[in-house]
């Protein structure tokens, strides 16, 4: 009778928590104990077609109900009432799907405010994050805590453990297979859920997949990034053979496919020169052995379960520097902090455009055509693709760059409900998140409210939307994403955008023109 009492007294404590309202200011306000979307179109984030209008019924933070209201199912229901609540939002017009996930970003370390990203992110749709952590595993943890409990505004954040973090274990010690599960059984009694391969155990194939057993194992997800240096060791096939969720980026891919074991890197090459290892990494696509890549390797990947993350946005820099680094929102909406990061500088990780020739450019261009090509291949053969942008890096602007990175998905061929679904869908998968990716009853309400359809536009999706024209031929400007809900927590996304604006102009009193800019700068006497 006691266990009975005090487990309903525990449910009636989450009810409570999950319909306490909350105000951010004029940002944000809720959950509410209902919340009513009335009249939207629907995307169900699996892939499926729009339907709609539904009035989507909102309880604290889960989705409860979705009541069709197209003029046959109300004839069927005898009845013309709509369902009301605490609060409705008129979506007539509007299109609702799954709040996006992005499997891998970063936050970046001051004096970049971390409320800038959050606040990004969020205004361009996405509701949960893998970030790296920047700032410390224990602020990462502490942030993600924050977020858990909607103390701050930002997105349901996982972030990266690398492997032994946490741990007072020694590299001899990490090193041995034989001691794998103790090292994952203590950093999941820790909090941790995603776990980074990078520069750990990719350099022995024993000990990767022990690590990708175990933490499977706890219920967790591991991610590689397969750097250069130990891609003769591991390759992606490799990989995904040992376990491996989720392979980041484009790298080893191409390697797979060679016909000798290694690329043929340049004499001079050294690894720790940023230019030139993000040069062999887009010539290496032009050694690949092509029939192999979109056969061999892709039904190999498709064959072992592994999911790709491409990230593509974070890349395109590499393709036309010029475009990149003079992209319209930089002036208003990028921090001078993240342009000053941005490079060329030697000193900076991702800034190693400072001997970037038009060979590295041509190489980059046919990589991204082969990559995308194995995506599409890879995505057509049954395989995950998933959703990420790697953003705050290499003139990737948060938020914005979700919404390029769909745009760069759909370049390879995928339809846009394929590319939804990435963002959504499948990436809640692989993050094993079986109540986030969808719209529907029992689903928490983590959702997108949009000034139009992104199977039409995917730029509606941009804060600022997209051009258009009306039926007399007048163009205007429609689109943005008017609100994100996380959690139940309604958002006003065009005041995110308004604080954004004051922290990037704040943040210009004090910047510095970059290599980059200088020749375009007019100079007054």
């Amino acid at each position: 009778m006691k266990v009975k009492l005090l487990f309903l007294v525990t449910c009636l404590f989450m009810l409570a928590d999950a319909t306490a309202q909350k105000k951010f200011g004029d940002l944000a306000t809720g959950p509410y104990k209902k919340l009513v979307i009335r009249g939207a179109m629907v995307l169900p984030g699996h892939g499926g077609p729009p339907v709609g209008p539904y009035d989507i019924v909102i309880q604290g933070n889960m989705i409860t109900d979705m009541i069709p209201f197209d003029p046959i199912s109300a004839e069927r229901r005898g009845s013309t009432e709509r369902v009301t609540g605490d609060r409705v939002i008129d979506a007539t017009g509007k299109y609702v799907m799954p709040g996006m996930i992005d499997l891998h970003m970063h936050l970046r370390q001051e004096p970049m405010p971390i409320e800038y990203v959050y606040y990004l992110k969020l205004a361009h749709g996405v509701t949960t994050m893998v970030p790296a952590p920047d700032r410390g595993l224990t602020n990462a943890m502490s942030e993600s805590a924050k977020s858990k409990s909607n103390t701050i505004l930002a997105p349901k954040m996982f972030p990266l453990w690398s492997y032994g973090a946490n741990t007072n274990y020694d590299q001899i010690f990490l090193d041995n297979p034989a001691n794998v599960k103790k090292v994952v059984t203590e950093m999941f009694s820790k909090g941790a859920h995603v776990v980074s391969l990078d520069g750990g155990p990719g350099w022995n194939q024993e000990l990767l997949g022990a690590v990708c057993r175990e933490v499977t194992a706890a219920g967790g997800i591991t991610t590689f990034h397969i750097a250069p240096n130990t891609s003769p060791v591991i390759q992606a096939v490799d990989a995904a053979r040992l376990g491996v969720t989720m392979i980041e980026h484009h790298y080893s891919y191409a390697e797979s496919s060679l016909d000798r074991s290694v690329q043929d890197y340049s004499p001079t090459y050294n690894y720790n020169d940023e230019n030139a290892r993000f040069g062999q990494a887009g010539k290496v696509w032009s050694e690949a052995n092509k029939e192999r890549l979109l056969t061999e390797v892709a039904d190999s990947l498709v064959a072992y379960g592994v999911t790709m993350l491409p990230t593509r946005v974070v890349y395109e820099a590499n393709r036309d520097i010029i475009r990149a680094s003079s992209l319209p929102w930089h002036k208003k909406y990028t921090h001078q902090t993240l342009m000053d990061w941005n490079g060329p500088n030697p000193n900076y990780h991702g800034a190693y455009h400072y001997d970037w020739t038009s060979d590295d450019e041509y190489n980059w261009s046919y990589a991204y055509q082969l990559w995308g090509e194995l995506i599409y291949a890879f995505n057509k053969k049954g395989g995950r693709v998933a959703y990420g942008t790697d953003d705050n890096y290499i003139f990737a602007t948060p938020g914005f760059s979700n919404i390029r990175e769909l745009q760069l998905l759909r370049e390879t061929g995928m339809h846009t409900l394929e590319v939804l679904k990435a963002a959504t869908y499948n990436s809640a998968k692989t993050l094993r998140q079986d109540k986030l990716g969808l719209v529907r009853p029992g689903y928490t309400a983590d959702l997108l409210i949009i000034d139009g359809s992104p199977l039409y536009n995917l730029r509606y999706m941009y804060s600022f939307g997209a051009l258009t024209v009306d039926n007399d031929g007048k163009m205007f400007r429609k689109g943005g994403i008017i609100h994100t809900i996380k959690d139940g927590i309604v958002i006003e996304n065009a005041k995110l955008m308004e604080e954004v604006e004051k922290m990037v102009a704040e943040s210009k009193t004090e910047g510095r023109l970059s290599a980059m800019e200088e020749p375009f700068v007019i100079k007054r006497d």
